[in-house]
């Protein structure tokens, strides 16, 4: 079954993250029709070889030119005219940089197997999702009913404002009566009883305006809630319309001690002031900015780059669908920040609209907006291309105004800081920058805040990256793999307490190492994605052990056990250790040199472990390999990722090119028993310092401590 077969079968939840990361740069319709071809091609090597990615492209507008012959017999009206747009849109867009297609695309199909892959993981169980449905509904309970009270208490007050009138409208009628009347009409017993009856329903007209004083006061101070901003921006707003009906009843009739003109004015400015602070609250920016080549690195932008970032106003109201424009600048509060400064190219206002909302509200997405650094001087050349420091925070704000019944309000809302970069390789520090930024502070606009950078505590970070590993390659970290990387960054074997320095996370290099903790940890996390994913994905890979605690679980096991590590020496690599026993019954122990992406890239790891081989002192090949860690049948555990059965050998024919034996590429490996003279005695003799000092400059540490372990090694 295709991959995109697949992704079409996902439950709702997850074909809405789909839906996320298609749009014009690579239409969806495209995907669709174009299925089983896109899979086919090779569009990470394409996205880093410009030749290779102008052949995909001329053959993807090849592809599209045999859809529209398709469709056009069948006279499909709107799928040839949409056909036609895209086609024309792709050839317009990357005709001068086709390598970008490639990424895009490449993104697009890392990103669909990221989400197979957290859609085919364990479900929580039903406790615990019965706990967490019952803690969300308890809070949804809880909101809803102070919203009915809040609701419920306008609505009364709004009763009371209308009885109110109509007292007054009678009361008045009396009164005028009265007035007209000759003066002898007015002594009389039918009179006096009229007055009594004006005198209680004044004494009724105060009590109820203080009541409904009372009522606004109530309404006024109800909390504000999240989700019930349109609910609340209704009742504050039929609150304000009561008062001005108030006013206009104290303008027909007051007296001493006359509640409205005391406490209106009052009421007025505190039901204004909460409807400027629910808007404020309501104008939000619901996707953080973020280039579409890097989804899963929110808040990391690259000069010249474009990037999307969605707002949102969480009140929903009629009078409001009418043109709001927003508009979006960089660095507006320039006194916090250095020296460099940015512009946003690209069009930085644009009108909100209920078209792009799925829920009715109005939104706005920003999708062409590019960040450029300014000149340094009258004169001076820009910037770009300079080594960016990857500290350093910016924002990016956002401005409006809305008109509404007789107010004018500004709101203005900033996205989280971001950082800039230059160039991609800077990403992953820049990456790590957002990461402590946002363990460390709980400030949503401290752009100064790295220089002097809080420690954070190493529990709250050990969960950040194991968050990391969830999001990024679909499955995260566990307790023992926690413990490895906290043994790593404070040699101490817990991370239960205790604080961790910014230095430490990523600019002082690891003990003995050339790269920093950081680095270590992101050419993993890279690894994972684009080699062993699925490997990863069915928690076949332990990863993270220390070769002393491999030892220790490997040195009771079944002859042929092997586990799979990361390699500590090498960035982004990947290792197995298996344990066999020598003729005396010594537990032995044997490392493979690590698997970089460079050799990954030719064969699919899962191979490597099903035909590895180790050719003895008998020139036999074997396969060490049986089972994974603790006693899994390897092929049981690698079996479906096997990318094919290993050929059988037959015996050549007289068939032209059907008669080829087929070949299969073998990973081998050489180890010598005890038993095994050298081959020269040049391999007994004592190695010079000046060759030595060579092998240290070409060979790792761990290939060097190998070595000199070895049978032939000094004891």
């Amino acid at each position: 079954m295709s991959q995109w077969n697949q992704v079409q079968q996902l439950e709702i939840k997850f074909l809405e993250q789909v839906d996320q990361f298609y749009d014009d740069n690579f239409p969806m319709e495209i995907r669709h029709l174009l299925a089983q071809w896109i899979e086919n091609q090779d569009w990470e090597a394409a996205s880093n070889n410009e030749t290779m990615a102008t052949i995909l492209l001329q053959n993807l507008l090849i592809q599209l030119d045999e859809q529209l012959g398709r469709v056009s017999k069948e006279k499909n009206l709107l799928l040839i005219h949409n056909l036609k747009r895209i086609r024309k849109v792709l050839q317009g867009k990357f005709h001068g940089n086709p390598m970008h297609v490639a990424v895009v695309i490449s993104n697009c199909l890392r990103e669909e197997r990221r989400i197979l892959a957290a859609a085919n993981m364990p479900v929580q169980g039903p406790l615990e999702k019965s706990l967490q449905s019952s803690s969300v509904s308890e809070r949804q309970r809880n909101v809803e009913h102070k919203v009915a009270a809040i609701k419920n208490s306008v609505q009364m007050t709004e009763q009371d404002t209308k009885y109110l009138e109509d007292l007054q409208d009678e009361f008045d009628y009396r009164y005028k009566t009265i007035q007209t009347m000759d003066q002898g009409d007015k002594n009389n017993a039918l009179m006096n009883q009229e007055v009594l009856t004006l005198q209680e329903m004044l004494n009724s007209l105060d009590f109820k305006r203080k009541v409904s004083g009372e009522r606004g006061k109530l309404s006024a101070d109800g909390p504000l809630l999240f989700d019930s901003f349109t609910l609340l921006a209704e009742s504050l707003f039929q609150l304000r319309r009561q008062l001005e009906k108030l006013e206009e009843q104290s303008t027909k009739m007051t007296y001493e001690g006359d509640p409205i003109p005391m406490q209106r004015a009052h009421l007025l400015e505190r039901v204004t002031f909460l409807i400027y602070n629910l808007f404020k609250n309501s104008f939000v920016v619901e996707r953080q900015p973020c280039m579409p080549t890097h989804p899963q690195r929110p808040m990391v932008l690259k000069t010249l780059i474009q990037f999307t970032v969605k707002l949102r106003l969480l009140i929903k109201l009629p009078e409001l669908n009418y043109q709001v424009k927003v508009k979006a600048s960089i660095d507006k509060n320039v006194s916090t920040l250095s020296n460099r400064r940015f512009v946003l190219c690209g069009t930085h206002v644009k009108a909100m609209s209920i078209e792009e909302s799925s829920n009715g509200s109005l939104s706005v997405e920003f999708r062409h907006l590019q960040p450029k650094e300014m000149k340094s001087g009258a004169g001076g050349k820009g910037n770009e291309g300079c080594h960016m420091v990857t500290e350093e925070l910016h924002s990016i704000t956002f401005e409006t105004q809305i008109c509404l019944y007789g107010l004018t309000i500004d709101l203005e809302t900033s996205s989280l800081p971001v950082v800039m970069i230059s160039n991609v390789s800077q990403l992953p520090n820049a990456w790590a920058s957002i990461i402590w930024y946002n363990v460390s502070t709980s400030d949503s606009q401290n752009l100064v805040f790295f220089n002097n950078p809080p420690s954070a505590t190493l529990s709250q970070l050990l969960e950040v990256m194991s968050w990391q590993f969830s999001s990024y390659v679909g499955r995260g970290l566990n307790s023992d793999q926690l413990n490895m990387l906290a043994e790593k960054l404070t040699v101490q074997p817990s991370y239960n307490d205790g604080h961790l320095t910014w230095a430490k996370f990523c600019k002082e290099h690891l003990p003995g190492k050339s790269f920093t903790f950081w680095t270590w940890l992101e050419a993993i996390l890279d690894l994972i994605k684009k080699h062993i994913l699925p490997l990863w994905i069915d928690g076949y890979v332990m990863g993270f052990v220390s070769k002393e605690k491999e030892r220790l679980l490997l040195k009771d096991k079944m002859p042929g056990t092997f586990l799979l590590r990361f390699s500590e020496s090498h960035l982004g690599g990947i290792t197995f250790t298996w344990v066999d026993h020598s003729e005396n019954g010594e537990v032995r122990f044997h490392s493979v040199e690590p698997y970089n992406k460079g050799r990954l890239s030719a064969l699919p790891f899962a191979d490597i472990l099903r035909d590895y081989k180790v050719i003895m002192a008998e020139n036999v090949p074997e396969n060490p390999l049986k089972y994974l860690y603790p006693d899994i049948p390897k092929d049981k555990a690698f079996g479906k990722h096997y990318s094919s059965q290993p050929c059988e050998v037959s015996r050549p024919t007289e068939r032209g090119d059907k008669g080829y034996v087929p070949s299969v590429f073998i990973p081998i490996s050489t180890i010598r028993s005890d038993s095994t003279e050298p081959h020269s005695p040049s391999d007994l003799l004592p190695m010079s310092p000046s060759v030595y000092a060579v092998l240290r400059e070409n060979l790792s540490p761990t290939t060097i401590e190998t070595a000199m372990k070895s049978p032939y090694s000094a004891e």
